[in-house]
């Protein structure tokens, strides 16, 4: 079977202990997903649920107010050496995480300090199939279960647990030597011409292991694990992913039948009906995430970080954008997306969702960002925006210019297309942007930094790779608070801080609404449409209807797919 993947945003990264600048669903969900299973397997589908068939725990308890967890994994998974998963793997997983944050905190993706793997107080394994966490804190169930133990994956310890590919296994729980161990295997993972041969990648207990890879085009193919143990034993022998320079590329191999599964641009919705002709089937929804610019509040350039510390800047910048207009476009999104007005878009449903999240804070109007700009000083002169009075705010001089750049993900088009309207409202209003196309992995890997000794920090005023996905439990905790590790733009703002701890820590799941109703009115970025997901596959392709909904969700399950005769 091939599967188209996203242009410009194929794997980069295939040991499961991800960095932030790797750590996309292309890598994650797309590609180690395949060879690797987590214990808690969410969503099912499009439904923000854990999904207990997929998943290698087979039940999970908590006690002493939230500060032991006790997890029960099933008996039946087997790595493919032919060893059994045990709690044990899930242990040295635990181990690597500790030792990955202690070299650096940018070694793992979804790390926040403080939380996971931080809080816990000591881990055991009081039999080969059970795992005993002790945290320090009592955490509120939901984000433990749908966001903090998401991340547990084990990992094949009798094969990893070593500081060099022939070498002896070396003890895991120690700090020193478990450092030593993630030096070795994330060392490897930076070879990514060895992927297909490593035989270190493969030793799997998920339904296919990996065969080639090509680093020119992160393009890679998979093979059936043949002892695979687990739900949903793969009845297709190969999968193979394709890389595609464009969705235009995409879209025409799609028509010619060359495609098994792939993406449909919103450029290509018009075509839909023609693709149906060639014998595919289409579908799309929303996924559980958002999609937004980041602003870069470390930009030294033009004061730009001074400039959109200011909350009255970014309340006029999202008086800009005129949501409806573009998902209604037919040169846009044709209908085929969500207003979103904050980290929680108004689809799809999920019982965290705040009742604001369908009225927009700053509704469309050059006039009131024109009058917000100008109560605080900011005039054109020789027709770009300038301070020209005290009142534009701290570390502002006056006759800054509010000028600087956007760099956009250059694949899907609707990326560029969306900061373009937007810069050409602005523009109306004196300010000056400059526009700039980079792909997805440039971008994440490049400007995903702006700490003080960050090089490229004052290259960038915002940048727009799309935006993130996964949010079951939808706490921005690694998002937008003061240390997190998907903070790009270095937001920082106290009452934030506490909404989000209070997401986390306290027993009522009203907390993460007040949180996510704060976030909007901040707006510590400029929150966009959500978009559909939208897929197309060829009918001959079947399988459980749940396990296509996951695509919308940037998760691919070609393990219970088949070919009908």
């Amino acid at each position: 079977m091939t599967i188209a993947e996203s242009p410009g945003a194929g794997p980069n990264w295939i040991f499961p202990v991800t960095p932030a600048a790797n750590e996309s669903v292309y890598t994650v969900s797309d590609f180690q997903g395949f060879s690797w299973l987590p214990v808690l397997y969410a969503p099912k589908g499009e439904s923000p649920q854990i999904s207990w068939n997929q998943s290698l725990a087979k039940s999970i308890s908590f006690k002493n107010f939230n500060r032991t967890v006790i997890i029960h994994l099933r008996n039946n998974y087997k790595w493919s050496n032919g060893k059994p998963v045990t709690a044990r793997d899930v242990e040295f997983y635990i181990w690597l995480l500790k030792a990955a944050v202690k070299i650096s905190p940018s070694n793992f993706g979804n790390y926040t300090p403080g939380l996971f793997p931080d809080n816990l107080s000591s881990m055991g394994t009081p039999n080969n199939y059970t795992l005993v966490l002790k945290l320090k804190h009592t955490y509120n169930p939901n984000f433990l279960e749908l966001s903090q133990l998401g991340v547990l994956e084990p990992l094949p310890t009798a094969a990893w647990s070593k500081t060099s590919l022939h070498g002896r296994d070396i003890p895991f729980n120690n700090i020193r030597n478990a450092e030593k161990i993630y030096n070795f295997l994330a060392g490897q993972s930076k070879k990514l011409a060895t992927y297909g041969t490593n035989p270190l990648w493969k030793v799997v207990d998920g339904p296919y292991v990996i065969s080639s890879f090509d680093p020119s085009t992160d393009g890679c193919s998979f093979v059936r694990n043949k002892r695979y143990t687990g739900f949903g034993r793969p009845h297709i022998n190969k999968v193979v992913e394709v890389a595609f320079t464009s969705t235009q590329a995409e879209f025409n191999q799609l028509l010619q039948g060359k495609i098994d599964f792939g993406g449909v641009d919103f450029s290509d919705l018009k075509q839909v009906p023609n693709l149906k002709r060639h014998g595919y089937a289409v579908w799309g929804a929303p996924d559980f995430g958002f999609n937004y610019v980041v602003y870069n509040f470390k930009d030294g350039t033009n004061d730009f970080g001074h400039i959109i510390g200011q909350l009255y800047v970014r309340q006029a910048l999202a008086h800009l954008q005129n949501e409806p207009a573009v998902i209604k476009s037919p040169a846009m999104f044709d209908g085929a997306a969500s207003q979103a007005y904050g980290p929680v878009p108004t689809s799809p449903s999920s019982p965290f969702t705040p009742k604001s999240a369908a009225h927009d804070p700053y509704p469309f109007s050059i006039a009131k960002a024109r009058t917000l700009l100008g109560k605080h000083g900011w005039r054109k002169v020789n027709g770009v925006l300038t301070c020209e009075k005290t009142s534009c705010g701290g570390g502002i001089p006056k006759g800054t210019k509010f000028e600087t750049n956007i760099i956009y993900g250059s694949q899907p088009a609707i990326i560029g297309q969306q900061d373009e309207a937007w810069a050409s409202n602005m523009a109306k209003l004196g300010i000056k942007i400059t526009l700039q196309s980079e792909t997805f992995n440039q971008i994440i890997s490049t400007y995903s930094d702006v700490g003080t000794n960050a090089k490229n920090r004052n290259q960038w005023g915002m940048i727009d790779f799309g935006g993130f996905t996964g949010f079951v439990y939808p706490t921005m905790n690694e998002i937008f608070n003061t240390t997190g590790s998907f903070n790009f733009g270095g937001f920082s703002n106290p009452a934030v801080d506490r909404a989000i701890h209070a997401s986390e820590y306290s027993l009522n799941n009203s907390a993460v609404q007040k949180e996510l109703n704060l976030e909007t009115q901040l707006q510590p970025g400029l929150f966009q449409p959500m978009p559909d997901g939208i897929a197309a596959w060829k009918k001959s392709l079947s399988g459980p209807a749940y396990s296509f909904a996951a695509e919308s969700q940037y998760v691919l399950e070609p393990n219970l797919w088949y070919f009908k005769k």
